[in-house]
């Protein structure tokens, strides 16, 4: 469904004529006119009003009853009251019932000073309340969950938080229990409320009875300032606003940005500011003395810094993650410029050639988030987003359920979006390309069923896709079909519809196009040819590579073959290591130079639509922390490469010269809300200076007729509603035949530092788990919480079993990233076995680089 232009009509409100958009609540369109009609319940993210509270009635002409303007679509020569004394002595009314039983305990609550019942007591209500009856009761404060207390006696029965729970994420954990006078808000049978989103509820709260373990009797609203940023702690970028005392982070709150996040936080988002004050925080530089740190000065550090990277030069290689844009547009311009080497990488294991890159980044066939909300179909793609990029999870369901948007899921294993899809289908861990090959043949052939026939029958789709699918030995296939696909799909000529990624870090897509990829410079230009992560890793081994530069990485965490990147770091005779905290690498590193956190940065992030966002300091800088860029800016120029940038401005004007799509933009034009560069002039840029010089059709040569022979065949009848790879495809049968099971790894939300080094989080860290069908539990004879060892070689991963229902029947995963027992430690292609006691099962491991081995799940 394309996104439709509303009609403007005229109304008047208080004698005040205003413009507005024809079906708009009357609340919102008083808002245009600077009237305010006061409300408790109403808040358009959470869908349709329920018009429950009764505050924001108003009187309009020709109707005899008051209405409830949250409620009430506006029209045409509409003429509305809110100040009548008919209206006031509603509004009167309301608010002394719903004081009626609520404490006078303004000056101890947490919402005291930012309270709507404050402001809206203060400004419609009367001066003194006629009820002398005792005030009803509740056990307070209660545990609604290990991060959030809520008190009974200060809710009015707004039902925001349960709408939330049962309309955003759809967890429905939350109820209204009891009835009448004697109805609370819990969960049945006092469960804790335990949901990655489950934060957005204190925020939504207009009373003080849902608060934060983080944040109760921390601050006052007249202590506090606010400074607005983004969250870089996963793709979605949510934008974020600091709630700031002592110069210090205290509470993250969401910004309303619709066009990116819209308005939502997941509790990664919300509570991991606190691994900012981790007792592991790098406070200082530091140089490594006979295995042991040693503070160091910034002058010390950096010059023995420089001193190792000369000495490599051109056998200096360098890997980014966690970075700003300007920080990595200066890490690869060291790598290049000053040392001469073309071995910079920002992925964590191989993936697109730069003529794919470029292919899937025309803007032609890009689509953007907002666009999810109106698309006739959705095709979810090889990640499951709760755990990828949270906020695209809810963005989806919110296209299911509020436009009726059909959703298809296509992914090797179980994802939280598989209840609300109208078509689920379920490949073999590394099986990608052959799902898309095959898809993509339906919908060429005109199948008109499944998958195939959805996105044919669409008038706009948005296919949200993985980074991962495009990992190992038929990732090339893989990337191949799906712009097979979208060109089938004529992507290019409908502007509402397209391919959006979501990648393994947070500013991938910024990284990929400021020069962080071994075959691509600034702006994906064409450059030398250097090593990728994993022949960084080899070089390393083999002594081709003397020097490492890590920013903000941690490859014995996140990367895969943890011992082979072990035996790397051990055999590389300098390693430079930029880390916000200490971790296992660190430790392997000559010098360490602290990071900052995302509350104190200052600079851009692109968003995987291609936004350009700005990240701003709001904290202080705990320690010796010096700003990213600079002491980059500084080590090139110890390196004798004068980068002449300055500032973190100067950084991005630099960017802006050597991206040619990036051209014009500045901090100002970014602003608060971010620009999209395909919306400009540098979108045709782009296609002039790119495209044009990249094949017209990067399918590699014997895909596209691969599947058209074999994919709308014999095994799916041409009909890619049935197409089933874990059965039709080669590897599936060798599964289903020999009875072994594929082994592939996913990447849990909160199997990362922010989760271990955040101490409201801490619940939330995963312990390993090796997630099996119901079928092969009953074969192997395996029950829930049995132990169970994951051996491949002399390498080794203890798991509990846990029996997933939509799993598919040949194929299991364990989680990547877990603090011990990583299945990270695997790498690519390795068999492996489960033991249990004496039973002993073959896997067939699909690791390091297949796309089942880290689906970002």
């Amino acid at each position: 469904m394309s996104r439709k232009v509303p009609n403007r009509i005229t109304l008047t409100i208080d004698g005040r004529e205003i413009e507005a958009d024809e079906g708009a609540m009357l609340v919102d369109a008083a808002k245009q006119g600077d009237i305010e009609i006061p409300v408790f319940c109403y808040e358009p993210k959470l869908g349709q009003p329920v018009g429950a509270c009764r505050m924001c009635l108003v009187e309009i002409e020709g109707i005899p009853k008051l209405q409830t303007a949250c409620s009430t679509p506006v029209r045409d020569g509409m003429a509305v009251h809110t100040r009548t004394e008919q209206v006031k002595e509603a509004q009167n009314g309301i608010v002394e019932f719903l004081l009626v039983n609520h404490p006078l305990d303004c000056p101890v609550c947490d919402k005291g000073g930012e309270c709507p019942l404050q402001d809206i007591s203060m400004g419609w209500g009367n001066d003194r309340n006629r009820v002398i009856d005792e005030k009803r009761h509740f056990e307070k404060p209660v545990p609604l969950s290990p991060l959030i207390a809520i008190d009974r006696e200060r809710c009015i029965m707004c039902y925001r938080c349960v709408r939330f729970s049962q309309e955003v994420p759809e967890d429905a954990q939350l109820q209204i229990l009891e009835r009448g006078d004697r109805s609370y808000i819990g969960t049945f049978s006092e469960q804790p409320y335990i949901a990655p989103f489950s934060g957005n509820i204190i925020e939504l709260c207009p009373v003080g009875a849902l608060t934060s373990y983080t944040y109760r009797f921390r601050a006052r609203p007249w202590d506090i300032e606010q400074g607005g940023s983004v969250c870089t702690l996963c793709p979605s970028q949510c934008n974020v606003s600091f709630t700031i005392r002592d110069e210090q982070v205290k509470r993250v709150l969401a910004r309303d940005n619709p066009e990116v996040d819209d308005g939502w936080l997941c509790d990664k988002g919300r509570y991991g500011f606190q691994a900012m004050y981790s007792l592991d925080r790098v406070l200082n530089p530091l140089r490594y003395e006979g295995g042991y740190p040693v503070p160091a000065t910034w002058p010390e550090a950096i010059e023995t810094a420089a001193a190792g990277l000369r000495e490599a030069g051109s056998r200096t290689a360098a890997l980014v993650g966690d970075a700003s844009n300007e920080e990595g547009f200066i890490v690869q311009s060291i790598v290049r410029d000053a040392l001469g080497s073309a071995d910079v990488d920002s992925r964590r294991a191989p993936a697109a050639d730069r003529e794919t890159v470029v292919a899937l980044a025309d803007p032609a066939i890009s689509a953007r988030t907002i666009d999810i909300d109106t698309a006739d179909v959705v095709l979810v793609l090889g990640t499951d987003p709760i755990h990828s990029s949270p906020a695209f999870d809810l963005r989806v369901r919110k296209a299911v359920r509020r436009n009726g948007t059909a959703l298809a899921v296509a992914t090797d294993r179980p994802s939280a979006l598989d209840g609300g899809a109208t078509e689920v289908e379920r490949y073999a861990p590394g099986e990608a390309a052959n799902f898309l090959i095959e898809l993509a043949a339906a919908v060429r052939s005109g199948a008109d069923t499944g998958v195939a026939g959805l996105l044919r029958g669409a008038e706009e789709a948005v296919v949200v896709w993985g980074e991962r699918i495009g990992r190992g030995q038929k990732g090339p296939e893989a990337l191949a079909a799906l712009l097979e696909l979208a060109g089938s799909l004529g992507f290019a000529d409908r502007p509402e519809s397209g391919l959006i990624e979501i990648p393994d870090v947070a500013n991938a897509r910024g990284l990929r196009e400021v020069g962080c990829l071994p075959d691509a410079g600034p702006g994906l230009s064409e450059t030398a040819k250097g090593r990728d992560v994993e022949a960084i890793r080899a070089g390393l081994e083999s002594g081709e590579i003397d020097s490492l530069l890590l920013f903000g990485v941690d490859p014995l965490r996140d990367f895969p073959d943890t011992e082979g990147w072990r035996r790397a770091l051990e055999a590389a005779g300098h390693v430079v290591c930029f880390s916000m905290t200490a971790t296992e690498t660190t430790e392997y590193a000559d010098v360490v130079f602290p990071l900052e956190s995302h509350a104190e940065k200052d600079g851009t992030v692109t968003h995987p639509e291609g936004r350009l966002q700005r990240v701003r300091p709001s904290a202080k800088r705990p320690g010796d922390i010096h700003p990213g860029w600079m002491v980059l800016a500084e080590l090139s120029a110890a390196i004798g490469h004068e980068t002449g940038i300055n500032s973190a401005p100067e950084a991005l004007e630099a960017i802006t010269e050597a991206v040619p799509f990036y051209g014009g933009l500045t901090g100002e034009r970014i602003a608060g809300r971010g620009i999209r560069w395909q919306d400009g002039q540098a979108a045709e840029d782009f296609t002039a200076t790119l495209l044009s010089t990249t094949a017209a059709d990067p399918v590699p040569a014997g895909v596209a007729p691969a599947a058209a022979e074999g994919s709308a065949g014999e095994d799916s009848g041409g009909a890619p509603g049935g197409i089933r790879p874990t059965e039709s495809s080669p590897a599936g049968r060798e599964l289903n035949d020999s009875g072994a099971l594929t082994l592939g790894t996913y990447r849990d939300l909160w199997a990362d530092s922010t989760t271990d080094l955040s101490p409201a989080l801490n619940y939330l860290m995963p312990a390993q788990r090796l997630e099996v069908s119901i079928a092969d539990a009953r074969r192997l004879g395996l029950s829930r919480g049995d132990e169970v060892s994951v051996n491949s070689g002399e390498t080794s991963v203890n798991a509990r079993v846990a029996i997933r229902g939509a799993l598919a029947e040949g194929t299991c995963f364990l989680i990547e990233g877990t603090i011990e027992d990583n299945a990270n430690v695997f790498s690519r292609g390795e068999p492996a076995r489960v033991e249990i006691g004496r039973p002993e099962v073959k896997l067939d491991l699909v690791a390091a680089g297949g796309d089942g081995e880290a689906g970002e799940q």
